[in-house]
C-alpha cells in the first residue's frame, strides 16, 4: 500500500508542476512587451499568396514589400538586410536578374500581380443608357409619347399608335446607332492606348541586357534607368552614377528632384530619370505602386474636344437656331391655316371648321402640330458634325499606325493639316542615327585604320581607359567569346564599337583593373562626360573626360603626340586643332575629343566635400569623327513639305559647320541660302537679340546650331508669336518643353525617351513619317468639309421645302418619321462614308488653312446653294405638280417626294466626295466602304418604302415610278458639274456680307 500511495503521491506533485509552470508562463505572455525602435520584418517559409495557391512562395509578400518602400525609412532595409537581401528573399540576382523564364515571369505575375493599371470597363448597355439622357433623345421620346396619347384618343388604340410608334422606333433605331457608334469610337481610343502605352525597357534577365514591354515587367526584375526614362515600377536603387529624378508627377511640386543612392534607393512609378544612370529592384507594380494612377504613360480619353469639334459644335449651334426660327414660322403658318380651316387631313378634308369644330379635336390637332414642328426642328439638328470629326481622326489614326505613326492626341492630327513650319532635330530624324568612326586623330596628325600600331601604346592605353570607364554603355561578350552586344546610344556604340575593332580594347580586364570614383554623366546642356578613378596596379587617381571636341578642347593646357609627349597647347597649335575640328564637321562629321589628366590622392577627400571632377589644365589625348548619314528619303521628304508651303527649320546642338553641311544635304539649306547670314544662326546669338529682332529674323532662319532647349523654346515661343503653326521633333528629356510649347510635339519612337514621348501628341520613326502625318492632318480637315457640305444640303433642303409648303398650302410633304430616318442614315452612314476617304498627294499643292479660316469656303456655299435649289425646286414642283405629271394620288406622291429626296442624298455623296474637282468618281474604286454605305443605303430604302410603309406613311412603287426618282436624283451629277464651272471670290462670302 504505501508504494501505491507514494507513486499516487509523485502523480499528484507532477499535475501541480506542470499547472505552476503553465500559469507563469500564461501570465509572462500577457505582460506588455517593450517596443522596439524599428519595425522586424518576418519572413515565413510560405507565405500564402492572395491571388491564387501557387506551387512555391517567395519569401516576402507584397504587403512587406509595398511597406518598404512607400514608408522610405532606411531603417527598415538596412535591419532587413539591404538591398541584395530583398532581391534574395524574391529569387533575384542582382547582377544576372530573374531567369526569365515565362513559368517563372508567369508566377511572380500571380503573386504580385501585373504591371498595368486596370481601367473600368465602358461596356455597351452603359453607352445606350448615356444615348438615352442625350437632350435630343428626350425631346423625341416627350413628343413622341404626346403624339401617341393624342393618336389613340383621335383615332383609337388600332389605328392611332402608328405615328408615335413609328416614331419611337425611329428614335430607337437613332439610339442604336449612337451606341454601336460610340462603343466602336471607344474600343478604338482603347486599343490606341495600349499601343501607345506599350513602353519598351531595359532589363536584365540571365545574366543579359534585354528590352521588353513596361507591361511585362515583374516584381524582382533588375531594371536599367537612363536620363529621359520614366521609371516603370516601384523599387529599390542598386548602384549608378549620379542618379538624380524628377519626382514632381508624383509629389504635385514643380522642380522637385531628388538625388538617389544607397542613402535614399527609393524609387517610384512615373517620375522622371533627369540625370545620371541606375540599376533598380522592381518591389511592386500595377496597382500596387504608390502612383497607381500614374502607371497610364498617355491618358487618351474618348470625351476629349478637339478645336474642330468645337468649332463644329458653334456651327451646329448656329445652324440649330436657324432651324428653330424658321420652324416656328412654319408652326405660326399651320396654325393659322388650320384655325382659318384652310387645313385638310389625308381624306382631303377641312381639319376645322371655325364655330364647329369640337374643344377635344381643336386640342388634338395644335398638340399635333406643335409635336411635328417640335420634332422636326430637333430632327435638323445637324448632330452628325462631331460624330464625323470623331470618325475620320480615328480612321486617320488607325490608318497611320501602319506607317509607324503613333498618335497620342487627338486634336494634332487636325492641327497638323495647318502646319506652317516645322522645326526638327537633326540626329535620328533627319540622319539614320547608325554612326560609325571615320576618322581618327592622335595630336595634330591623323591616324588610318591599319596604323593605330604606330601610335604610343601610353597614348592608346589612355584613350581604352576612357572609352571603357567614361561610359554609362552595358557591353556584353556574346556565348561565341569574340563579338561584343553594346546597350547604348548610337554615338557610344559607336565609339566603343570602333575601340574593341581598331584599338583591340578588353572592356571586361580595363574595368577589373580600374575602379570609378566619381561620375559626371553626359547631358545636352553640358556636352560632356567625365570620371575620377583609381587604377589598381600603382593605386594612382586620374581624370577622364569626353564629349563635344570644342568644348573639351577650351579645357585642355597641353596635347599628346602620336608618341606620347606631352605639348604645350599654345595659341597657333589650339587654332591648328580648331581648324581639324571645323574640317571635319564641315564634313558632316560629329567630332568627339578625349582629355585626360593624373591627379593627387586627395582629389578623392575633395569629392566627399561635394565638388565636382577637375575641368581645367587637362592633356588632350585625341580625336575622333563620327559619321551620321542623311536617311535615303529624307531630302525628297524636305522637298514635298516644302513644295506644300510648310517651312523646314533645323534645330540641332552641332555647331554651326555641321549643321549647314546637314542642312545642305537634306535641301533645307539652299545654295543661294548659304551665302545669307540670315539663313543660319547660332542659338547663343538668337538668344541674346532684342524681342524685335527676333521677330524680324525668325521667319527666315533655316538652320539655328549650337542651340540648348532653351533655345528651341525661344524659337517655338518667337514663331507662334509671328503668328505660324509649329510642329516640333525633339527625342530628349531636355525637348520637353519645347514639345509642349509647339503646337504639335512630334517625338522619336526609336531613339526617343519615355519623358520626351509622353511630351508629344505623336510619335513617328523618321522625317519621312512627318510628311505622312501632315498628309492625313490635310486629309482629316478635308474629309470634315465634305460631310459638312453635304449635312448642310439636306438641311437647308428640308427646311426650304417644309416652310415653302407650309406657306402655301398649309402641308408639310416631309413628316417627322422620314425627317428622322434621313437623319439616321446621313449623320450615321453618311459621316461613314464620307469620313474616311483616303488621302491624295494633291491635298499637298492645296493652300494652307489657317486655324482661323471660315468652315464653309465660298466654294462650299456655291455647291451647297446650287445642289439645295435644285432639290427644293424638283420637290416642291412634285408636292404641287406631282399628281398631275405622274397621274398618282395624294399617297403615291408623298411616297415619291420622300423617295427622291433620300436618293438626292445618295447621289449627293458622290458629288460631295471632292468639293472642287468635277470629276467626282475619281479614286472612288479605292473606297470599298464607301460604295458599301452606299449599297446599304440604297437596300434600306428600298425596306422602308417597299415593306415598312405602315410607318413610314408610304405606299408601294412602281418600277417606273422608282426609274423616275432614280432620273430625279441622278440629274444632281451633271448639275454638280455644271455648278462646279462657276467662279467664286476669294474673300470668305460671310465677310462680304458683313456679318463677320
Amino acid at each position: 500500500m504505501s508504494e501505491i500511495a507514494e507513486k499516487w503521491r509523485l502523480a499528484f506533485t507532477t499535475i501541480r508542476c506542470s499547472r505552476a509552470f503553465t500559469t507563469s508562463a500564461e501570465k509572462i505572455k500577457n505582460l506588455p512587451a517593450k517596443s522596439p525602435s524599428y519595425t522586424s520584418i518576418s519572413i515565413p517559409d510560405q507565405a500564402p499568396s492572395a491571388h491564387s495557391d501557387p506551387p512555391r512562395s517567395f519569401k516576402m509578400d507584397q504587403s512587406q514589400l509595398t511597406k518598404l518602400v512607400q514608408d522610405k525609412d532606411l531603417d527598415h532595409l538596412r535591419h532587413f538586410g539591404g538591398v541584395n537581401k530583398v532581391a534574395s528573399a524574391l529569387e533575384t540576382d542582382v547582377n544576372a536578374g530573374i531567369s526569365g523564364e515565362p513559368d517563372d515571369v508567369s508566377h511572380k505575375q500571380k503573386v504580385f500581380g501585373v504591371n498595368a493599371y486596370k481601367q473600368p470597363a465602358r461596356g455597351f448597355f452603359r453607352v445606350v443608357l448615356e444615348a438615352f439622357t442625350d437632350l435630343k433623345i428626350t425631346i423625341l421620346l416627350v413628343c413622341a409619347a404626346l403624339w401617341l396619347g393624342s393618336g389613340i384618343k383621335e383615332n383609337g388604340v388600332q389605328e392611332g399608335w402608328y405615328d408615335a410608334g413609328s416614331t419611337f422606333v425611329m428614335v430607337f433605331l437613332m439610339i442604336a446607332g449612337s451606341a454601336v457608334s460610340h462603343h466602336w469610337q471607344n474600343q478604338q481610343f482603347d486599343e490606341l492606348s495600349r499601343v501607345s502605352g506599350n513602353i519598351l525597357t531595359d532589363v536584365i534577365r540571365k545574366g543579359q541586357r534585354q528590352r521588353v514591354s513596361i507591361f511585362e515587367i515583374v516584381v524582382g526584375d533588375v531594371v536599367c534607368l537612363k536620363i529621359g526614362d520614366q521609371v516603370p515600377a516601384d523599387g529599390l536603387f542598386i548602384d549608378g552614377h549620379s542618379l538624380q529624378v524628377d519626382e514632381s508627377s508624383m509629389t504635385g511640386k514643380s522642380g522637385c528632384m531628388e538625388e538617389k543612392s544607397n542613402q535614399n534607393p527609393f524609387l517610384f512609378s512615373g517620375t522622371k530619370v533627369a540625370d545620371g544612370s541606375a540599376r533598380m529592384l522592381v518591389t511592386s507594380v500595377g496597382m500596387n505602386t504608390k502612383g497607381g494612377e500614374m502607371m497610364r504613360p498617355i491618358n487618351c480619353d474618348s470625351s476629349e474636344q478637339t478645336p474642330l469639334q468645337a468649332r463644329l459644335n458653334k456651327l451646329t449651334s448656329s445652324i440649330s437656331k436657324v432651324g428653330l426660327a424658321v420652324n416656328f414660322m412654319v408652326l405660326v403658318v399651320l396654325l393659322i391655316c388650320y384655325f382659318t380651316g384652310n387645313k385638310q387631313d389625308k381624306h382631303r378634308k377641312r381639319e376645322s371648321v371655325p364655330g364647329q369644330t369640337m374643344g377635344d379635336n381643336i386640342m388634338n390637332s395644335v398638340v399635333g402640330n406643335i409635336v411635328a414642328a417640335v420634332t422636326i426642328v430637333v430632327v435638323l439638328i445637324p448632330e452628325g458634325l462631331p460624330l464625323a470629326v470623331t470618325i475620320t481622326l480615328v480612321h486617320s489614326m488607325k490608318r497611320m499606325m501602319v506607317d509607324q505613326v503613333m498618335v497620342r492626341k487627338l486634336s494634332a492630327c487636325e492641327t497638323m493639316g495647318s502646319a506652317t513650319i516645322i522645326c526638327t532635330d537633326k540626329t535620328g530624324t533627319l540622319t539614320m542615327n547608325e554612326m560609325k568612326v571615320t576618322e581618327f586623330w592622335v595630336g595634330q596628325d591623323s591616324v588610318v585604320e591599319t596604323a593605330c600600331s604606330s601610335v604610343s601604346k601610353f597614348v592608346l592605353d589612355l584613350i581604352r581607359d576612357g572609352v571603357a570607364l567614361n561610359t554609362t554603355s552595358i557591353v556584353y561578350r556574346l556565348p561565341s567569346g569574340s563579338e561584343y552586344e553594346f546597350s547604348s546610344s548610337p554615338t557610344e556604340k559607336a565609339i566603343i564599337s570602333w575601340a574593341v575593332a581598331q584599338l583591340s580594347m578588353d572592356m571586361d580586364e580595363t574595368k577589373k583593373s580600374c575602379k570609378v570614383i566619381q561620375v559626371e554623366a553626359f547631358n545636352s546642356q553640358k556636352r560632356r562626360s567625365g570620371i575620377l578613378m583609381r587604377k589598381s596596379a600603382d593605386d594612382t587617381v586620374h581624370v577622364h573626360w569626353k564629349g563635344a571636341a570644342e568644348m573639351i578642347l577650351a579645357m585642355c593646357s597641353s596635347f599628346y603626340d602620336g608618341l606620347g609627349i606631352v605639348e604645350d597647347l599654345d595659341e597657333d597649335k589650339r587654332g591648328s586643332f580648331q581648324q581639324i575640328i571645323q574640317g571635319m564637321v564641315t564634313s558632316s562629321l560629329r567630332c568627339i575629343a578625349f582629355a585626360h589628366k593624373q591627379v593627387s590622392g586627395e582629389t578623392i577627400l575633395e569629392r566627399e566635400d561635394g565638388k565636382n571632377i577637375q575641368e581645367e589644365g587637362l592633356t588632350l589625348i585625341g580625336l575622333v569623327g563620327i559619321k551620321d548619314p542623311c536617311h535615303p528619303g529624307v531630302k525628297s521628304a524636305v522637298q514635298a513639305c516644302q513644295e506644300a508651303e510648310v517651312n523646314i527649320m533645323m534645330i540641332t546642338g552641332d555647331n554651326i559647320f555641321t549643321a549647314k553641311a546637314i542642312a545642305t544635304e537634306c535641301g533645307i539649306l539652299k545654295p543661294g541660302d548659304d551665302a545669307s547670314n540670315e539663313a543660319t544662326v547660332e542659338g547663343a546669338e538668337f538668344r541674346y537679340y532684342t524681342s524685335q529682332e527676333k521677330l524680324r529674323r525668325v521667319g527666315k532662319i533655316r538652320v539655328m546650331a549650337s542651340s540648348s532647349s532653351d533655345d528651341k523654346f525661344l524659337m517655338v515661343q518667337c514663331l507662334k508669336q509671328k503668328g505660324h503653326v509649329v510642329a516640333v521633333t525633339g527625342d530628349g528629356m531636355n525637348d520637353a518643353q519645347a514639345l509642349k510649347e509647339a503646337d504639335i510635339g512630334v517625338s522619336m519612337g526609336i531613339q526617343g525617351t519615355e519623358v520626351a514621348k509622353e511630351s508629344s501628341d505623336i510619335i513617328i520613326d523618321d522625317f519621312a513619317s512627318v510628311v505622312k502625318v501632315l498628309l492625313w492632318g490635310r486629309c482629316v480637315y478635308d474629309n470634315i468639309q465634305k460631310f459638312i457640305q453635304f449635312q448642310l444640303t439636306v438641311n437647308v433642303a428640308a427646311l426650304l421645302i417644309n416652310f415653302v409648303a407650309a406657306v402655301s398650302s398649309g402641308d408639310v410633304p416631309l413628316t417627322a418619321f422620314q425627317l428622322l430616318w434621313v437623319n439616321l442614315i446621313v449623320d450615321t452612314l453618311g459621316a461613314f462614308a464620307l469620313s474616311t476617304e483616303l488621302p491624295t498627294g494633291e491635298l499637298m499643292k492645296k493652300p494652307l488653312v489657317g486655324r482661323t479660316e471660315p468652315l464653309i469656303t465660298n466654294v462650299m456655299w456655291r455647291n451647297l446653294v446650287g445642289q439645295a435649289i435644285y432639290q427644293v425646286a424638283v420637290l416642291l414642283t412634285l408636292q404641287f405638280k406631282g399628281e398631275s405629271i405622274f397621274g398618282v394620288d395624294e399617297a403615291v406622291k408623298r411616297t415619291l417626294i420622300f423617295n427622291a429626296f433620300v436618293l438626292c442624298q445618295v447621289f449627293n455623296e458622290f458629288n460631295a466626295r471632292n468639293i472642287e474637282k468635277q470629276n467626282v468618281f475619281e479614286g472612288i474604286h479605292k473606297n470599298k466602304l464607301f460604295l458599301g454605305i452606299i449599297f446599304v443605303t440604297v437596300v434600306l430604302q428600298v425596306v422602308m418604302v417597299e415593306f415598312l410603309k405602315r410607318f413610314a406613311v408610304t405606299v408601294r412603287l412602281s418600277w417606273g415610278q422608282w426609274g423616275a426618282c432614280v432620273g430625279i436624283a441622278a440629274a444632281s451629277w451633271p448639275i454638280g458639274w455644271v455648278v462646279k464651272c462657276i467662279r467664286v471670290p476669294d474673300t470668305p462670302i460671310l465677310q462680304l456680307l458683313g456679318i463677320e
